[in-house]
């Protein structure tokens, strides 16, 4: 009689999981709904690269700084040579040979334009770099406010602010030849 119900048992338990399994297996079998399963980007969206051409300029949208190299920078399609100033209405030279070189003197130009001025971008080179403590007070006892960066990321943001149509000048000096690939022989 044991026998008899261990077998029972048995055969319903095999009989409960072959109705389970097969239950299952479509189930499973479904890309949709299997766990292993990825969607894929298609053959347009596979890394390509982002561009931007800039079709007609806005009016009234400011300066913009379209390139910089060891030498200056193409602000409007002007070349300008060495470190420059560009502010609101105009692009100057800026008498200054490094980040060293930036004083209360050297900025006091920035502090006396009208409409005033809401943030200067201090490009530094190729690297940030730290700018004397005076000439940051001087900045923001005159009420504006002031971002360091590298000569790169300074144009970029330079362009960004003058995007959003903010009052924003920069101070620019260009990066110097990197030395990185430069191979001496002895």
């Amino acid at each position: 009689m044991a026998g008899a119900l261990r077998a029972r048992l048995l055969q319903r338990s095999a009989q409960s999981l072959l109705a389970f399994s097969a239950r299952a297996s479509p189930a499973l079998s479904s890309p949709f709904l299997s766990r292993a399963h990825r969607l894929g980007p298609s053959d347009d969206e596979m890394y390509q690269r982002t561009t931007v051409e800039v079709m007609q300029k806005e009016p009234g949208s400011g300066v913009m700084i379209y390139s910089y190299s060891t030498r200056g920078f193409n602000i409007d399609g002007n070349i300008v040579l060495g470190p420059c100033a560009v502010l609101p209405p105009a692009i100057l030279q800026w008498n200054v040979g490094s980040h060293e070189d930036i004083t209360e003197e050297s900025i006091s130009l920035f502090h006396m334009l009208e409409p005033r001025i809401e943030i200067i971008v201090l490009g530094t080179g190729a690297r940030v770099e730290r700018i004397n403590p005076k000439v940051l007070a001087l900045f923001k006892s005159k009420g504006i406010s002031v971002e360091v960066q590298d000569t790169p990321n300074a144009c970029a943001t330079f362009n960004f602010l003058t995007s959003e149509r903010r009052v924003a000048a920069a101070a620019l000096i260009p990066p110097p030849v990197s030395t990185a690939l430069e191979v001496t022989l002895q």
